[in-house]
């Protein structure tokens, strides 16, 4: 179990990190979330033990996290940290070695990774000769080789198509199944929804909100729907009833009055455009970012 306690940073006077407390238990995603700034990046440095804390305390598995826990960690940037100019299979054994591996452990381990996420191919050609895609492939091997207990992961899914996106999500999954401790940090918030069984929202340096999705959800409720439709729905975010509306080339999400019924306005709709599904749906992840963190700072 990681603990965050209590936890502050300054910096000449600033304060980056601003008492902000949670909980990551073993076989949980925890999502780590925020805007640009808000404070993330600071507070995975001091669970690295990059930075000190001004004050508190991260605890794991009861015990302060020291250099000791070095070789236990496992952290995927979001910036790039690899040699360009190297071969991939000398980079993936610098890491591992910086990790206390043997040279036969790293090997073995190397040749397991490149063949899970197909990149054997790849093995003798020299960073800078790969996609994007492929580049991160190699950086997630590199944060993994280890078998970490802790893994951090800073936009795991940068630069992937959607096949490499769910090749990379099953073995993150396979890691979660096996008790492992991890931190997604994303700005994608449908896959924060989907991965994370846990949430702590900042802004500023504090907290705005933390707690399971589900319970979040909860308590943000809403009266919410969902409507795939042909037709200009332009018109719907002018309805008296309607508080919000997202509107996207054909489907559209909206937050109704809570005094209004959905089959009112299904009724208010179809007069205009021709609705192929509608249905009540609870507020999405994204929205409930984006309305916490407006309101956090007084918008």
């Amino acid at each position: 179990m990681l603990s965050v306690k209590n936890l502050v940073k300054e910096f000449n006077g600033l304060t980056a990190v601003n008492n902000i407390s949670f909980q990551v238990d073993e076989g949980k995603i925890f999502g780590l979330l925020g805007p640009n700034g808000a404070g993330k990046t600071t507070t995975i440095r001091t669970i690295l033990n990059i930075i000190k804390p001004t004050q508190g305390e991260i605890l794991f598995d009861n015990k302060k996290i020291s250099n000791d826990f070095f070789n236990i960690i496992g952290y995927l940037p979001e910036e790039r940290g690899l040699y360009k100019k190297s071969k991939v299979i000398d980079v993936i054994r610098y890491f591992g070695e910086l990790k206390n591996m043997s040279a036969d452990s790293v090997q073995k381990e190397a040749k397991q990774w490149l063949e899970k996420l197909e990149m054997t191919d790849y093995v003798n050609k020299k960073v800078e000769e790969l996609s994007k895609g492929n580049q991160q492939k190699i950086q997630f091997i590199t944060s993994v080789i280890h078998n970490p207990k802790l893994l951090i992961l800073d936009e795991p899914f940068s630069g992937l198509d959607p096949i490499n996106q769910q090749m990379i999500k099953e073995k993150i999954l396979d890691f979660v199944t096996s008790g492992k401790i991890i931190i997604l940090c994303t700005h994608q918030m449908e896959t924060a929804e989907k991965l994370c069984s846990e949430i702590f929202l900042m802004n500023s340096g504090k907290e705005v909100l933390s707690g399971s999705i589900s319970k979040i959800k909860k308590q943000f409720g809403g009266n919410n729907v969902k409507l795939e439709y042909d037709g200009d729905a332009s018109f719907i975010s002018n309805l008296p009833f309607v508080i919000h509306a997202d509107i996207y080339n054909n489907y559209a999400e909206v937050q109704l009055k809570d005094s209004f019924k959905p089959s009112e306005f299904l009724k208010a709709v179809v007069e205009k455009v021709s609705v192929s599904q509608f249905s009540v749906i609870e507020p999405t992840l994204n929205k409930i970012f984006i309305d916490s963190i407006s309101k956090s700072a007084g918008n």
